[in-house]
């Protein structure tokens, strides 16, 4: 905004519902009172789902684990987790700063106890759900709201040779507690849920609390808003601009001893 200049990008599903996006547009306008020019244009759906591809490469994320683009062969060496990975429309091709750091974490733990439960919550492509099945955690759910990945994140399991139970839901409300709760969605609703995700944390020291699609600035908030309900930071890892953190319950918190 230094600039003065603000783009707003509308994607209207269909032809029909231009009309009613450039006429929102405008209402938003003038209420703020601020000018605006409409640019239209016609994006064919699969440019979204092919044109990404070029950028998309073999990468070692973690010290075990590797993503490979399914188009693009790859031989594991020594002791590597290789993840199959078509995205298609869905979040998580394992290029994110925030995937990256989810998946370090999950390798680091699987190293710890590997016979924790998994809760992937907001699972998108299920790239986090399928590197923990792969990193050897035996019981591993997830979900996401949007029932479009559903059906990408069951066929990269089924590529990756692994079966996981994956629903649409939500954060409206906790859910059956686990072990390893991997939360990789924005830092604003992990402040406004942050009860219903704690309460999906099994108890027990062991336990584990991955948050992750956080700015670095906005990270003392979504700290906060957990340490509120008894957990304490493990550590945090920054990179690039995106910090994630691994929490645990506190020493004084009554679901500590098991």
């Amino acid at each position: 905004m230094e600039t003065g200049v603000c783009r707003v990008d509308l994607f209207p599903d269909d032809p029909s519902g231009l009309e009613q996006a450039r006429a929102a547009l405008l209402a938003a306008a003038a209420l703020l009172g601020v000018a605006v020019t409409p640019d239209v244009a016609t994006i064919a759906k699969a440019d979204w789902a092919e044109s990404w591809k070029r950028f998309f490469h073999v990468e070692k994320v973690s010290e075990r684990v590797v993503v490979r683009p399914s188009w693009e062969p790859y031989e594991a060496g020594p002791g590597e987790r290789v993840i199959t990975l078509d995205p298609g429309l869905s979040f998580g091709t394992g290029k994110h700063a925030t995937t990256q750091a989810c998946l370090r974490f999950l390798d680091e733990l699987a190293a710890e106890d590997a016979a924790r439960s998994v809760l992937d919550m907001g699972c998108g492509s299920g790239i986090l759900a399928i590197g923990a099945r792969l990193l050897g955690f035996a019981d591993v759910r997830g979900f996401d709201n949007d029932p479009d990945c559903l059906g990408v994140a069951e066929e990269n399991a089924a590529a990756n040779g692994v079966s996981i139970p994956f629903e649409t839901d939500d954060l409206s409300h906790a859910h059956a507690p686990a072990d390893v709760v991997v939360a990789n969605i924005l830092a604003p609703v992990l402040v406004r849920f942050a009860e219903q995700i704690a309460a999906s944390v099994a108890p027990g020291g062991q336990a584990r609390l991955i948050l992750s699609g956080i700015l670095d600035g906005q990270y003392a908030d979504v700290r906060a808003a957990f340490e509120a309900r008894g957990f304490v930071e493990v550590r945090s890892l920054l990179l690039g601009e995106w910090r994630s953190g691994l929490l645990r319950r506190g020493p004084s918190h009554p679901d500590t001893a098991r």
